[in-house]
């Protein structure tokens, strides 16, 4: 079964890289923005002729939700029109498809765990067009799976994670957001769930969510954070209302997983677990590289 990675230089492509390796996947490919650019309808034709994919895993998205509100054309071609030029192409060739999506199609203004079926109400560009995304691939293809994540982070690219950690070395204290709750998703966990979705060869098609388990504030996160990494920095808490954004941000988005691991199977690690384990991969590839 040969399974083709869309956005395979971001955040989520550079795991399902790294587990993919470790599960010794040989039959996974990971063409660069110039083969696989979900823009150019003809490149994606050619690379899904030479490739002929079984599954094929959308992992390209245009996730800056502060630039989003100004920049919204792009926004939109990218999260809607870019996932609707796979879902054509995967309806054309008889790929199943795997569409990454986000806990910011929800509202979040009501403090009860979000189900699939919940209504979706999002607040920001970014929320808007990444639902537009799973709307066009709904209606496009049968044969989908649609997976809404939150708070993704990893060794890799930019992310809370990383960002709190450069910061620490700059700064003795700083101000997170206290009331804004939500799941981490550590993107080696998610990886290996998609990996494990395909697997499976599951006929299961539809909405899941995937985010690892409990419910925390970024004010929580981040302390977290420094204490796993025995940093100093001291974390004051602030309320939304205080940092403002161009973009508003749900400020209750965690989300039911029963559904991905009731009809899928899938296994979730709890999200302090996760962390442990990012952190002390970071810590090893630094001490790799001095």
């Amino acid at each position: 079964m040969k399974i083709l990675v869309l956005g395979a230089s971001g955040q989520l492509g550079n795991c399902l890289k790294k587990v993919s390796g470790e599960r010794n996947i040989i039959d996974i490919s990971f063409p660069s923005e110039d083969t696989g650019n979900i823009l150019n309808v003809e490149l994606l034709r050619d690379l899904f002729t030479s490739e002929r994919p079984a599954y094929v895993v959308n992992c390209a998205a245009y996730t800056a939700v502060d630039k989003a509100e100004e920049d919204i054309e792009t926004c939109r071609r990218v999260n809607k029109d870019g996932a609707g030029n796979v879902a054509e192409l995967c309806k054309t060739f008889g790929a199943k498809f795997i569409q990454i999506s986000t806990d910011f199609v929800f509202q979040g203004n009501v403090a009860k765990l979000l189900s699939e079926t919940d209504p979706t109400e999002p607040t920001n560009i970014y929320g808007i067009t990444k639902l537009e995304g799973e709307h066009l691939t709904a209606n496009i293809l049968a044969e989908h799976f649609i997976i809404r994540t939150s708070w993704l982070y990893s060794e890799f690219g930019n992310n809370f994670v990383k960002t709190m950690l450069r910061l620490a070395g700059d700064r003795d204290q700083l101000s997170v957001i206290v009331d804004q709750m939500g799941s981490p998703t550590y993107a080696i966990d998610l990886a290996g769930a998609i990996l494990d979705l395909i697997a499976a060869e599951s006929k299961a098609y539809g909405i899941y969510h995937y985010s690892n388990e409990g419910a925390i504030s970024w004010y929580d996160f981040a302390k977290a954070i420094f204490h796993i990494s025995d940093s100093p920095v001291k974390v004051n808490p602030v309320r939304t209302t205080e940092y403002v954004t161009k973009a508003t941000r749900p400020a209750f988005s965690v989300m039911d997983k029963t559904k991905i691991k009731n009809e899928l199977g899938v296994a979730i690690p709890y999200w302090r677990d996760s962390l442990e384990e990012c952190l002390h991969r970071l810590k090893s590839s630094e001490k790799v590289i001095s």
